[in-house]
């Protein structure tokens, strides 16, 4: 028993590793991504909150300075300065504590503390360093004081989760990777192996089975394969012994036939030759007779070469062949030359004479007996070898005969079985195949039918015939 290999990655497998890349890397960004966006939120959040309550205890502590002299406007400044706040007064103009730290303030922060309101605003990134301004108006005075809080350490410690979580979020990617390729060179083998049985299966390797492991869908569905196998396995060996006893029969009857059709030919051919002295009413079934016998002899012969052909006892003699001399002899010896014509340059070609010529025999014949009509036989070169067309007038043949007309005791219909065996085009064909050439049939309804031999330059060794 053999058991099917293993396939090598496609794309259903590609396609199955990206989608579940696709869905694990979506959810681990999505997740992340939510994640960062959640803390960082909540960080400016509280960082805003504390902020705000530090700046609410300033403006209570600036207070205290009101009214805001240009002494007392100096001493506020140096007063936070020295506490570690960095402040910006504005007092008709802006004062700030440190030159390094006075934020552009917005407008809408600006309107936001005239209108007696705790305001913030924030440095948008990049600009270093990143800053938060809450400001409201001093206690007692028109003047607005705004503290500034620089967020440098809350920024960069979001800057690292973000990098730790786009770390996270590549390595997930990576081991999603392996996973799904791994699951999907899993799922898929069963898959992978069973089209490389159903392929051995049709290169004639009989005898291949898948294993059968586990339990699951693919196991039931070998199991089924294995069968399906087995029995067309049987199936075929049924059939071939059948074939095989066919053409033993046929050979076993073309041989006991010989000895008796050879003593009915010998006695049919002394009573055509008396047919003239026979009484009127004998002579016609004697004329049939002779011609039965005839058609039997004609029979014989068919069988015993067609069993020669099965049996591959044929040997060829190769030699030059003139194929357009060769056709027109055979019509001439034949007696059709009035009916049929022949066409073509001389071709030479290196291959059996004999059996070309009971190809293109019974090409012609099957021309001139079935076709009606006038009959064409075209010779052309075909690259190094040659082609030749038989082409008729007759009714044609129907398309779905056209697939089994190279059948042995195949006829079509009635209307062209004439007086034939049904084995002509059948000796054509294997003669063909020895030859090594092709041999194609092309046929319209009401138009006619084309037969074309095509045959290489030079006959192949009889185990290299197609």
């Amino acid at each position: 028993m053999r058991a099917a290999d293993a396939v090598v990655p496609g794309r259903l497998r590609r396609r199955l590793t990206v989608a579940f890349l696709l869905v694990a890397g979506l959810s681990a960004g999505l997740l992340a991504g939510g994640s960062y966006l959640l803390l960082r939120q909540a960080r400016f959040d509280g960082s805003l909150e504390r902020a705000a309550a530090d700046a609410r205890y300033q403006l209570v502590l600036a207070g205290q300075f009101v009214p805001l002299t240009e002494g007392r406007r100096t001493e506020l400044l140096t007063s936070f300065e020295g506490g570690g706040r960095h402040v910006v007064l504005v007092d008709g103009e802006a004062y700030p504590s440190h030159p390094g730290y006075a934020p552009p303030l917005g407008a809408r922060l600006r309107a936001t503390v005239a209108a007696g309101q705790l305001g913030y605003e924030r440095t948008a990134p990049p600009v270093r360093p990143r800053l938060l301004t809450v400001g409201g108006r001093v206690p007692g005075s028109s003047a607005e004081l705004y503290v500034v809080t620089v967020e440098d350490d809350l920024a960069a410690g979001l800057d690292q989760l973000r990098t730790a979580l786009l770390a996270g979020w590549a390595l997930v990617m990576l081991l999603a990777g392996g996973v799904g390729h791994l699951l999907a060179r899993r799922t898929l083998e069963p898959v992978g192996r069973a089209g490389r049985a159903a392929r051995a299966l049709t290169e004639g390797l009989l005898d291949t089975r898948l294993p059968v492991r586990g339990r699951d869908e693919f196991s039931a569905w070998a199991a089924s394969f294995n069968e399906m196998a087995e029995a067309l396995e049987s199936k075929i060996e049924a059939l071939s012994r059948a074939r095989e006893r066919e053409r033993r029969f046929t050979a076993d009857v073309a041989h006991e036939l010989r000895t008796p059709v050879t003593a009915l030919v010998g006695a049919a051919s002394l009573l055509r030759d008396h047919l003239d002295r026979l009484p009127a009413d004998a002579r016609r079934p004697a004329e049939l007779l002779v011609a039965d016998v005839i058609r039997l002899r004609r029979l014989v012969e068919d069988l015993m070469e067609i069993s020669r052909l099965d049996a591959g006892r044929e040997v060829l003699a190769v030699g030059p062949v003139r194929v357009t001399d060769l056709l027109r002899g055979l019509v001439r010896q034949r007696g059709w030359a009035d009916r049929v014509t022949v066409a073509g340059p001389p071709v030479t070609l290196s291959t059996d004479a004999r059996r070309l010529e009971r190809v293109l025999a019974n090409l012609v014949a099957n021309a001139v007996e079935h076709g009606g009509g006038d009959v064409r036989a075209t010779v052309t070169p075909a690259g190094t070898g040659v082609a030749v067309a038989v082409t008729d007038e007759g009714p044609g043949i129907p398309a779905d005969q056209l697939t089994r007309i190279f059948d042995r005791f195949h006829k079509v219909d009635p209307a062209r079985s004439g007086r034939g065996s049904g084995l002509g085009l059948a000796i054509a064909r294997e003669n063909t195949r020895l030859l090594g050439g092709w041999l194609r049939v092309h046929s319209e309804l009401g138009t006619g039918t084309r037969f074309t031999l095509e045959l290489p330059a030079a006959a192949p060794d009889p185990g290299d015939a197609p």
